[in-house]
């Protein structure tokens, strides 16, 4: 049976597995599915329509679910909602919305982990084994590659894509998508690539050659940027390579690049 504390509040349809913990003040309002050893601790409020899965830990003051902030959004309209999947853990202040489109809900997959205020806007995928910390601010749309990491106080655009495997250096700030297994440490620069987390992430010694030689075809090279991607071509039967071809290739926002780019007439330069 579910551990319930008396001050909590569950209002409308909620479905608690058999040993769910809400802890006290927690305010659930319904639709709301929350999956077997998830612990909310306090003073957590979710929204919904939601759906959260197993062993996972909310903090508190954590806000889950509730409506975008999008000017154009009614927020009486459920919407798609959000879903969460296992093992994630939900620090302090934590906010995340439901989505705006119909498209699908707002999704958080497994294993991940959100510091203290950080944030995740509505429509926004984020994949396994992510990294959120202190005052991120992922924007609305935004996809999250597996295993990526964002230090503190920094912010992802509306619509950016994170690689997997990608880190964001804290106070930094991207507006154009990150490759796989790229860093960034200033306003859409990429210093180098993430060969640490390639190697934590287990990435064969052949894969990580791989990723240094299509750093050095986009930026030490000299190369067009259709040069390179020619060049990226003539090796894509190795299947890092061809997963660099199908990101590049399909951006909409674009890419960094390894120096700053020039912005009316100023240069931004890396934090």
């Amino acid at each position: 049976m579910p551990d319930v504390h008396p001050t909590a509040v569950l209002d409308g349809e909620v479905d608690l597995a058999d040993d769910v913990r809400i802890g006290p003040n927690c305010v659930i309002t319904g639709p709301v599915t929350i999956g077997a050893g998830t612990h909310l601790v306090g003073n957590v409020y979710v929204h919904g329509p939601t759906t959260i899965g197993r062993d996972n830990t909310v903090y508190p003051f954590a806000c889950l679910g509730f409506a975008p902030q999008h000017g154009a959004h009614d927020p009486a309209e459920p919407g798609e909602g959000l879903v969460i999947g296992d093992g994630n853990t939900f620090r302090e202040s934590f906010t995340v919305h439901r989505a705006f489109t119909d498209e699908g809900p707002t999704r958080i997959g497994n294993r991940n982990t959100f510091m203290v205020h950080s944030h995740v806007g509505h429509d926004s995928i984020v994949g396994d084994d992510v990294t959120l910390m202190n005052g991120v601010l992922v924007a609305g749309h935004v996809t999250m590659g597996d295993r990526s990491i964002v230090g503190g106080i920094s912010g992802v655009h509306q619509f950016v894509r994170v690689g997997r495997g990608a880190m964001l250096g804290g106070l930094t700030g991207v507006t154009l998508d990150v490759p796989p297994f790229f860093m960034a440490t200033g306003i859409n620069v990429s210093p180098a690539p993430n060969l640490v987390g390639a190697r934590r992430a287990g990435l064969s010694r052949e894969e990580i050659e791989d990723i240094r030689w299509v750093y050095r075809t986009l930026f030490r090279q000299g190369l067009s940027r259709s040069s390179a991607l020619d060049a990226m071509r003539e090796r894509a039967d190795r299947p890092l390579v061809a997963e660099y071809l199908d990101f590049i290739e399909s951006s909409e926002r674009g890419i960094i690049s390894a120096r700053p780019r020039p912005v009316r007439g100023h240069t931004i330069a890396p934090v």
